[in-house]
């Protein structure tokens, strides 16, 4: 049977999409997986407490109980933190979730479509999937490059995970033709360093001329989203050679274990904790904030073009 309510929406997030108020998507995989207890829900409320200060309303987005969920109570991100054998729930995933009547966390590519669903345009995470190293063997390939490129939703992220192949994911990403947006950076983002090598080709240093780029991008008739690339603050992160030091011995850690598929990403961003003596971890959450905070500016400022803007015109003239 057919639901006729895809979507719970919190009472906040409702308020705020009834009225064209900003509003910031928020994924759940980051408390379910990502990080462990009790960071995992300090950094969730320290998130929606940066949306909330740069003007927008926070909405998490998870599978509660066979329900999509956006826009979590305090009470109910405690719950989710807490909580074990959470699925992990990529777009392929959903609608067998929802049968099974399962809890989950959404990953990049399910909390943008689920937003895409709730008229949510702005998303931040840490950093998004990508191309896996050694993927020309593997084809480990995110599926949230995939998303990125036919769903309308920007992505405000520290680049993608320093783990992953990040010259092979810039360049997926140009074949896919998704718009990668340098927010005050030349250069394409490695998660936990500011820098990867990757050279961006625009750059923009404010909000307002992000907003712009997305309005436009739409406007056209483009109907996938944007990845914003915001590095992580600079007092957090971490030297280049260090972190890639770090990953190189838990990438052979993994292999030697056999570690694949979905629990790569959790494996190795777990390691590269124990490997750094915490400083990784201290840089994720860092770079999560931050990056909740620039999506919220960017929320803001595309919701005063898109109340501006009238009905496009793409053509001019007599």
């Amino acid at each position: 049977m057919l639901r006729p309510h895809l979507i719970e929406l919190g009472s906040e997030v409702k308020e705020a999409l009834s009225i064209g108020a900003p509003v910031v998507a928020l994924e759940s995989t980051i408390i379910t997986h990502g990080l462990p207890q009790p960071v995992n829900i300090e950094t969730a409320l320290k998130a929606e407490d940066q949306v909330r200060a740069h003007g927008a309303t926070p909405a998490t987005i998870a599978i509660i109980d066979g329900q999509l969920r956006a826009g979590l109570s305090e009470k109910d991100l405690r719950e989710l933190a807490a909580a074990r054998n959470v699925e992990k729930a990529s777009r392929r995933d959903i609608a067998a979730l929802l049968t099974k009547g399962a809890t989950a966390g959404t990953t990049v590519a399910a909390t943008m479509f689920i937003a895409a669903l709730a008229g949510i345009h702005v998303f931040a995470t840490g950093g998004t999937g990508g191309v896996h190293r050694g993927a020309e063997a593997t084809f480990d390939i995110s599926a949230d490059l995939c998303e990125l490129a036919r769903t309308p939703v920007a992505v405000v992220s520290a680049g993608v995970k320093s783990i992953l192949d990040i010259p092979k994911t810039v360049e997926l990403l140009e074949s896919l033709s998704v718009p990668v947006i340098g927010y005050r950076t030349s250069e394409f983002p490695a998660f936990h360093s500011r820098t990867s090598g990757s050279r961006l080709d625009h750059r923009f240093e404010n909000a307002a001329d992000v907003a712009e780029v997305m309005a436009l991008h739409w406007q056209m008739g483009a109907a996938g989203g944007l990845l914003i690339a915001n590095p992580i603050p600079d007092p957090e992160a971490i030297d280049r050679d260090r972190i890639e030091a770090a990953i190189e011995k838990a990438l052979e850690e993994g292999r030697e274990k056999r570690i694949a598929q979905k629990e790569v990403t959790p494996f190795l961003l777990s390691r590269l904790v124990q490997i750094t003596g915490g400083s990784s971890l201290k840089a994720n959450v860092a770079l999560i904030c931050n990056n909740a905070g620039v999506a919220a500016e960017i929320a803001v400022a595309y919701g005063r073009i898109s109340s501006q803007r009238k009905a496009p015109q793409l053509i001019s003239g007599a």
